[in-house]
């Protein structure tokens, strides 16, 4: 193959790309993850931490208190951020009908040291985001409550639990969490993947606009015209991650080993480009090609995430400087499989382009 016809393909690809509506709904797919990542912070810690919704608020909310005197009146008067009003229990269930409290707990007339359990009940707005806040606050009055009433009991107790000391995570726990977990490892490997779908469309637009013959009729080869794709395809794999990489620093989150994070994701997404393109060959048909390589994708991503060191957990590992020296390891051997990847797929272009059209496949 000639270096400078496939840097010529490159370059002609690389002047179109503005007008490939793959890449630019998918860079405005990644500007909206990164502009509503904090919308997603609390969204997505939520769902498998709720009591991380409190770091988020630092509001005060009126809570309205109906039933007996009891200690856990108490147990509210410690907190500076819910306000207690008394009030019967139904202008309290009005008042918070209205939002003009943003809940509503019911003490029964039980003392502390009775035989039956004290039944509290906790009034809250259904499918409310206020309410999740509310409900992760009031859980730890209640808990307050529940060591005094077990102190009171605590003459009847037969066994005991056995007390666990977990290390004080902080509140800045959930947004490392997202960010290093999860933000990050998807802003740098989805240009791979996005650049994987895109090689198909630039392939498969050839055969569909039958601009094909026309592009052979030049000095450049078949071979040299997907490689030419595949190398336009390629640049753009590093230079969107390092971007997201800059930006991130730019906003006061440091990325540790932000060269080796691009050798990774410039080495995988190469590695998924040429199988894209492998795809196209066979295929021709962008929909048919982009559905079996989607496929193929998913069930690729599903098997690597079984291994330790897959490319999400690595990302991860680099950026937090905890990854080792294994990771040369690892580019190595996804190297070597995406010399062997691109050899076949060079073959297979060769033949494509001296098979007949209708025998192609």
């Amino acid at each position: 193959m000639n270096a400078r016809h496939i840097g010529l393909v490159a370059k002609k690809e690389l002047s179109g790309l503005s007008s490939e509506k793959t890449i630019v709904f998918a860079i405005l797919l990644q500007v909206f993850i990164a502009m509503f990542s904090s919308f997603l912070m609390v969204g997505l810690t939520a769902m498998y931490d709720p009591e991380a919704l409190e770091g988020y608020s630092t509001a005060t909310y009126g809570v309205g208190y109906a039933g007996a005197d009891s200690p856990l009146i108490d147990e509210f008067e410690k907190r500076h951020d819910l306000v207690l009003h008394r009030m019967d229990l139904s202008p309290a269930l009005a008042a918070l009908r209205e939002r003009r409290v943003a809940a509503v707990i019911y003490a029964p007339d039980t003392p502390p040291d009775a035989e039956g359990p004290v039944a509290i009940t906790l009034y809250l707005i259904q499918n409310d985001l206020q309410s999740s806040v509310i409900n992760v606050k009031i859980k730890e009055v209640l808990q307050g409550y529940e060591r005094e009433l077990r102190e009171v009991r605590a003459d009847r107790m037969v066994s005991f639990p056995v007390g666990l000391n977990f290390p004080d995570a902080g509140n800045a726990e959930s947004f490392y969490e997202f960010v290093y977990g999860l933000l990050l490892p998807i802003l740098v490997l989805l240009p791979a993947i996005i650049s994987a779908a895109l090689i198909i469309d630039l392939i498969t637009e050839e055969y569909q606009r039958q601009t094909l013959e026309t592009l052979l009729s030049t000095p450049v080869t078949f071979t040299e015209m997907v490689f030419g794709k595949i190398l336009a395809c390629w640049a753009i794999v590093p230079v969107q991650a390092g971007a997201w990489i800059l930006l991130l620093g730019l906003n006061g989150i440091m990325v540790g080993n932000a060269v080796p994070i691009l050798l990774h994701v410039a080495a995988a997404g190469l590695f998924l480009i040429l199988l894209g393109a492998a795809t196209a060959l066979h295929y021709r048909e962008r929909t048919s090609a982009q559905f079996v390589f989607s496929t193929a994708v998913v069930v690729l991503f599903l098997l690597v995430m079984a291994v330790p060191y897959n490319p999400l957990n690595l990302v991860v590992r680099l950026a937090v400087e905890t990854a080792g020296p294994v990771h040369w390891l690892i580019l190595a051997l996804v190297t070597v499989a995406t010399a062997l990847l691109a050899g076949a797929v060079a073959a297979y272009g060769r033949r494509v382009a001296r098979a007949p059209p209708a025998t192609a496949r």
